[in-house]
């Protein structure tokens, strides 16, 4: 059985995001969409929720599961049995940024990496872009699924509150 994970933080969990899982999951048996937990970074979302939006986002693909990880990445493929890191490239800044990620995980644990490149209609969507042109009061309705949009726009709802 062939697996393999598809890490990030995934605050918020975009359409780019959802495009790279749908084909990662059409090669692998089994692919692991997991939350990486930096405890020194507070997302808008925190892991638990990001794991539950992830779940229903990606409730129609049978083979993915969620599941979350803190510390060395390699140790949790380790741990797992899976041999290959799926990333999603936009631009070839992403490439450079990755390909030393992808050399130390096969130098630390022989783990290939497998980048697969977005669609350009997601070229230029990332979580931090979407979270700053929300928060600016821009439309991100085309970048999110219904219900994450729905909980992001609740969450800015809720903080301009305070």
């Amino acid at each position: 059985m062939t697996s393999a994970v598809f890490p990030g933080s995934f605050d918020p969990f975009t359409v780019g995001h959802r495009y790279i899982v749908e084909r990662a999951a059409g090669r692998f048996d089994s692919l692991v969409v997991t939350v990486v937990v930096n405890p020194n970074k507070k997302g808008m979302f925190d892991v638990d929720e990001r794991i539950a939006l992830i779940r229903e986002d990606c409730a129609d693909l049978t083979n993915v599961r969620v599941d979350r990880w803190t510390g060395l990445l390699v140790d949790y493929l380790r741990q797992e049995n899976i041999d290959t890191i799926v990333k999603g490239l936009r631009s070839g800044t992403d490439f450079d940024y990755e390909v030393p990620m992808a050399q130390m995980n096969r130098e630390l644990a022989d783990v290939e990496s497998m980048f697969l490149l977005t669609d350009p209609r997601y070229a230029h969507v990332s979580s931090s872009l979407v979270k700053e042109v929300a928060k600016l009061g821009g439309d991100i309705t085309p970048f999110l699924s219904p219900a994450i949009h729905q909980r992001l726009q609740a969450r800015l709802a809720g903080e301009q509150r305070i």
